[in-house]
């Protein structure tokens, strides 16, 4: 006998285009696909919305600007939630699931004043925060979540390593039908007019300028490409993040001035918008993403998706999910194996065989699969509710 359709509370930490805020989007539309009610909510500014439009209701919490420690910034995004949730109307909801230690600590605050029963955690990676009061709401948002999904099995493994848990293991996915090959002539002039101009080999990077992203090592390693191919350009894009990047940014920008590079070789857009991404992949000679530290890589399927090569760290959780052929490896740490990969990669932009063997790790991994992974603990979740 098929179950009812369940009332879902998902929350996540911003409104903005992180990898978080991503998944639990396309989580939210597949399960609204698969006929429940599944609502989003996020700290935010109500007349700027979400990044991007949905087939799941969204509700913009209220956000209080915050000036201060990334302290500060988390406990006032934990107070903008309980604020919201403060009377009785928002609790009709059988599953509470928060996507981050913000939205986590949240739920764990309005369970133990009895406005909730239980809660789930996603952990999509686990930060190591040099403030040890952030480190211990992330610590606690794990160890008292009633039930803990994770997006890759390193971050399984490393849950049941440092807090004996155990976490049900969901994957992640890529809207197909948004990101493909197929050009979109209004889109793709409009992104030529926005930052990409020219005819030359374009190498991009997802993520904005951080330490974890590799950006530096992204740098050294295109300086090495212009090397042989002067006309060759870098585009960074994204970058949205809670957490203060500014120190790494200005070794990034010394790093830039003394490479000499002419004036357009290195393109920062910041946060772009969500129709034009499939256009930014496709006009990518490769996708460069040798990180040093994710909790799966979306942006990996998004650019394969797009028929784009990719150049990735050999590390976990990439080597779980790709093959060998999949992508074109780089040890992180070192700007000569990224530039080597950098090269392959662009080289290897037209190259028929490899062309369905990039769709298909896309295809393989898609949102209805994801959503149909939560539904059993969203079911227990649900009955113990009306226990």
């Amino acid at each position: 006998m098929k179950s009812s359709p369940l009332k879902i509370a998902l929350l996540t930490h911003s409104t903005n285009p992180r990898g978080g805020v991503i998944h639990t989007l396309e989580l939210a539309d597949a399960l609204t696909r698969l006929g429940h009610l599944a609502v989003v909510f996020a700290p935010g500014a109500r007349e700027r919305g979400f990044f991007r439009q949905t087939l799941c209701p969204t509700v913009v919490v209220p956000s209080t600007p915050t000036a201060g420690t990334l302290h500060d910034v988390v406990l006032a995004k934990i107070g903008d939630y309980v604020n919201h949730f403060a009377d009785g109307p928002h609790f009709d909801f059988d599953v509470w699931h928060g996507q981050d230690g913000i939205s986590a600590n949240a739920l764990l605050f309005l369970k133990r004043r009895g406005r909730i029963p239980a809660f789930a955690r996603t952990v999509h990676h686990i930060d190591t925060f040099a403030d040890p009061r952030v480190a211990e709401l992330e610590k606690e948002s794990i160890e008292q979540a009633d039930h803990l999904f994770a997006v890759s099995k390193v971050w399984q493994e490393e849950i049941e390593k440092r807090f004996q848990r155990f976490a049900n293991l969901t994957g992640n996915g890529v809207d197909v039908f948004h990101f493909n090959p197929t050009p979109n002539e209004h889109h793709d002039a409009e992104l030529r007019d926005t930052f990409v101009r020219g005819d030359g080999p374009v190498y991009l990077a997802i993520g904005g300028i951080e330490a974890r992203k590799n950006t530096i090592g992204i740098l050294a390693a295109f300086v090495q490409c212009r090397a042989q191919n002067p006309d060759a350009r870098l585009i960074i894009a994204g970058g949205a993040s809670l957490l203060d990047h500014a120190s790494y940014r200005q070794e990034f920008e010394h790093i830039l001035k003394l490479a000499c590079l002419p004036e357009g070789a290195v393109v920062v857009t910041g946060p772009t918008p969500h129709h034009l991404m499939p256009s930014l992949y496709r006009r990518a000679s490769a996708l460069v993403f040798p990180s040093l530290n994710e909790g799966f890589g979306l942006v990996v399927l998004e650019a394969l998706a797009c028929d784009v090569p990719v150049v990735t760290s050999r590390i976990r959780p990439f080597t779980d999910f790709l093959s060998e052929d999949d992508v074109h490896w780089c040890n992180p740490k070192d700007s000569t194996s990224i530039a080597e990969a950098m090269l392959s990669a662009a080289k290897s932009r037209s190259r028929s065989e490899l062309i369905d063997r990039r769709l298909g790790v896309a295809k393989r991994h898609n949102w209805t699969t994801i959503a149909l992974a939560h539904l059993p603990i969203y079911e227990a979740m649900k009955e113990g509710c009306h226990a």
